[in-house]
């Protein structure tokens, strides 16, 4: 991040993911919450245990990942 937060530092406990679905979603899906001015976490709703990465809003472009497909504003 720009001022040098530590993206794993920062609190996720009250972060509201989405899914992002091409389909159904019977068999997971791709999770997605800001949890802060440029910070995301991408989680799987097929492992709700594992922890969720975490990305700055520009890592997410580099990736081809738009937080508007989980109706997201960037």
């Amino acid at each position: 991040m720009r001022n040098g937060t530590n993206l794993y530092a920062l609190d996720i406990s009250r972060a509201s993911f989405t899914k992002a679905c091409g389909g159904p979603c019977t068999e997971g899906c791709v999770t997605l919450a800001r949890i802060g001015e440029d910070a995301w976490a991408l989680g799987d709703s097929k492992r709700p245990d594992a922890q969720p990465l975490r990305f700055t809003t520009e890592e997410l472009d580099a990736a081809g990942i738009d937080p508007a497909r989980f109706g997201l504003g960037a």
